[in-house]
């Protein structure tokens, strides 16, 4: 009678092993595409910004357009179309798309996009296929779909306020709040791609509602909406400390947006100055939060809401240090502004389709 056949327990994954593979294949990418020129493309819910970016994060040639509907595929057409001129007068070695949303772990497919009709969009072979229809070929040796913070995230690392720094996070003030983490030379997107949603970190349990359908996310106090929500309900109040505000408004609340907030901060005016102490007090709570999750070395700060500089970053510093865990007895962390302003999606997304990060 014969023996038993005895089954051998499968060894667990090698994770030093699995990350030496990924950078050998990361690094073939590279070579094999070069850091020629590369076109990025940063999609947003009111502008399609594009650009070719050579391999020193310059950008050379821009185009913009209106993002035409919610439609994804008048969207993609514009995606096409933009990348199409740009090609035609350079020679592309790869083709970076960044994307307002969730966007899955193979770079090709937005799971979800909020201010966008895309849920389980294959943007990636969408775009290709309509470029390629326009040119009669294809465009470049690879074309990849990023996150936009992710996207921005990168070119702050290769090419401005991060260049230097291991270990490094972006928060990108905008609408909502963008997040991105950067580890020793590789963008940290999770398991499943979805890594530095920041944004819908819960920090009030029951505080306002967000459009992700929970209540209380950190975008909800910390975000150009925030700022413009508070400013509004100021005025509509007849606050008399917003007389100046509803003055640059014309009298009309709604009208408020956040850069009429920032001219008027920048002009001395006392409410607008404590509005943006309010979302700065907020904004160092969050990054409190992250230091004691991820502990980075520096926390860039990007998007418009940015644009108000020490309005914002002084009082983010200030909440940051008194909330910080652990504080007086370990390191502080660099709180600085984004460099690249709004071209850092284009430019990060380029330098990605070449096979970095």
């Amino acid at each position: 009678m014969a023996a038993p056949r005895t089954t051998r327990p499968r060894r667990a994954p090698d994770p030093r092993r699995a990350a030496l593979q990924q950078r050998l294949r990361q690094q073939t990418r590279r070579a094999l595409i070069g850091d020629g020129p590369a076109v990025g493309v940063d999609i947003g819910g009111t502008k399609v910004a594009a650009g070719v970016v050579d391999g020193d994060g310059r950008v050379v040639a821009q185009l913009r357009r209106d993002t035409p509907t919610k439609s994804p595929q008048a969207v993609e057409d514009t995606i096409a179309e933009v990348v199409e001129e740009l090609a035609s007068q350079h020679e592309i070695v790869s083709v970076g798309i960044g994307a307002a949303g969730f966007v899955d772990a193979e770079r090709a497919t937005v799971l979800f996009a909020p201010h966008l009709a895309w849920r389980n969009e294959p943007l990636r072979e969408a775009v290709e296929r309509r470029v390629r229809a326009r040119l009669g070929r294809r465009v470049g040796r690879r074309t990849v779909v990023e996150n936009d913070a992710n996207a921005a995230a990168w070119g702050e690392y290769r090419f401005g306020a991060g260049r230097g720094e291991a270990r490094l996070v972006c928060v990108t003030m905008g609408t909502g709040i963008g997040g991105a983490i950067v580890n020793s030379g590789r963008v940290q997107r999770g398991r499943y791609g979805l890594a530095g949603e920041f944004g819908h970190m819960i920090v009030v349990p029951g505080g306002h509602r967000c459009e992700c359908g929970n209540r209380g996310c950190w975008e909800q106090y910390a975000s150009g909406n925030a700022l413009v929500r508070e400013a509004r309900e100021m005025a509509r109040a007849q606050s008399p400390v917003a007389h100046a505000l509803l003055e640059l408004a014309q009298g009309d609340p709604e009208a408020i947006t956040g850069p009429l907030v920032t001219e008027a901060a920048r002009a001395g005016d006392p409410a607008a100055i404590e509005l943006f102490e309010e979302v700065g007090r907020w904004l160092g709570i969050g990054i409190a939060n992250l230091a004691a999750a991820l502990d980075p070395g520096t926390v860039v700060i990007g998007g418009g809401v940015s644009d108000a500089d020490e309005l914002l970053l002084g009082p983010a510093r200030e909440a940051y240090r008194r909330t910080l865990t652990g504080r007086g007895f370990r390191p502080e962390l660099r709180i600085v502004r984004a460099q690249l302003g709004p071209a850092a999606g284009l430019v990060g997304a380029a330098d990605l389709s070449r096979g970095w990060g």
